[in-house]
């Protein structure tokens, strides 16, 4: 006998959202959520856009949102922007509140996991949890058949001693001085005289300073005139951001810590925007995929998650080659003309972008014009699996 029906690896958003997707669809499952650190979900903010999601996806997500802004905006230094497209955010602290209220005892936290198999977990403890089957949600693993880049951010929520003054998000303000590639401040108020402001770098290399950023997003706000009285917490990350490679291979290949092969979620399965590294939307698609499936063996569920991360992969050719012209033809200090340019495009072809959704016409209205890279480089970068080979080599 099974201890449970499915037991999913990784309490981050993919394992959370799947988690919760089933809970509500199949209360009959006998699932397990299973989290090496304290809480579900860790210290993070995820963030999509109202047109980002379908209603079942908005549904399921409804109970975890945090905030919402009917607006956002981006500043560039030759012209800045406001959004009518709504905007909206997940924090941690609600993402555990609620998934804590929805699983109740099917939640095991502060258990690391040493070993996968299709219907085993092995823990550090020497325990073992046996399941109908395994789903590894927990996060990106250095691949040698993806070729990326690096969104690196350090982002601090901080309660000012007077009001901000800010309505809505700002995701892109690119005024800032252009250091370690394309950097941009992102804002989020969330009332106020409380914002977290994120300094992020898009550059070639995952090395991150904390300190540098602290004292850049510290200079940000005096230079704002905003006094900062204290720091209500702090998250950092390194997303990674898709230039090219092998999604066959990329799921051929068992993990170091795996016994065969075994379903994936989240960034585990190469689910994310190319370009943006937005995660929340896959997350969601997978999760609604799995809860109306009838079949959970470990077999079904693998072919499902590979078949869907496959699918999205091969549908996003087009971003990829817009983030390999932003890191491979466009130099660091001028990448922030490429988005400068994206953002004077019509309001609806941006939203279709974020969620994946561009048509042909907007592909070919993104390209059109005077190219803010040189067109030698941009021809360069042109073939995925030529890139794929290169940035090999650098590696060794």
């Amino acid at each position: 006998m099974n201890d449970v029906d499915l037991a999913i690896v990784g309490g981050g958003l993919a394992g959370g959202l799947i988690a919760l997707a089933l809970a509500t669809r199949r209360p009959e499952l006998r699932l397990t959520l299973i989290e090496r650190g304290v809480t579900l979900g860790g210290d993070h903010t995820w963030s999509f856009h109202d047109s980002d999601l379908c209603d079942d996806g908005a549904a399921l997500v409804a109970p975890l949102i945090s905030h919402h802004w009917p607006a956002q905006s981006v500043a560039f230094e030759r012209h800045q922007r406001r959004l009518s497209t709504g905007y909206n955010s997940i924090l941690s602290s609600q993402f555990h509140a609620r998934l804590n209220e929805a699983l109740k005892d099917s939640i095991i936290l502060g258990r690391a996991v040493t070993r996968l198999s299709p219907t085993e977990v092995n823990f550090d403890s020497g325990g073992v949890l046996r399941a109908g089957a395994v789903i590894d949600c927990r996060g990106a693993f250095e691949s040698s058949h993806l070729a990326l880049g690096f969104q690196k951010f350090v982002g601090q929520v901080v309660q000012l001693r007077q009001p901000h003054g800010i309505d809505a998000p700002v995701i892109m303000d690119a005024t800032v001085a252009q250091l370690d590639g394309y950097r941009f401040v992102y804002l989020l108020p969330f009332d106020a005289r409380t914002i977290m402001i994120e300094d992020t770098r898009y550059a070639d290399g995952p090395s991150l300073s904390p300190e540098q950023l602290r004292d850049d997003i510290t200079a940000y706000a005096t230079g704002k005139g905003w006094k900062i009285d204290h720091v209500v917490r702090e998250e950092t990350g390194i997303l990674p951001i898709a230039l090219g490679g092998d999604i066959n291979a990329f799921w051929n290949t068992s993990l170091p810590d795996s016994d065969g092969l075994i379903a994936r979620g989240g960034m585990r399965a190469g689910l994310f925007h190319p370009l943006t590294g937005y995660s929340l939307p896959d997350a969601v698609a997978l999760a609604l995929r799995i809860a109306r499936t009838d079949e959970l063996s470990p077999d079904a569920l693998f072919g499902l998650t590979k078949d869907l991360s496959i699918s999205t992969w091969q549908s996003r050719s087009f971003y990829r080659l817009l983030t390999r012209m932003l890191f491979l033809a466009a130099e660091p200090d001028k990448r922030h003309h490429v988005l400068d340019r994206f953002y004077r495009l019509p309001q609806s072809l941006i939203e279709r972008f974020y969620a994946g959704r561009s048509t042909t016409a907007d592909m070919l209205r993104i390209l059109s014009g005077k190219p803010p890279v040189p067109v030698l480089k941009a021809l360069g970068v042109l073939n995925e699996a030529a890139v794929l080979g290169t940035m090999r080599k650098k590696l060794g």
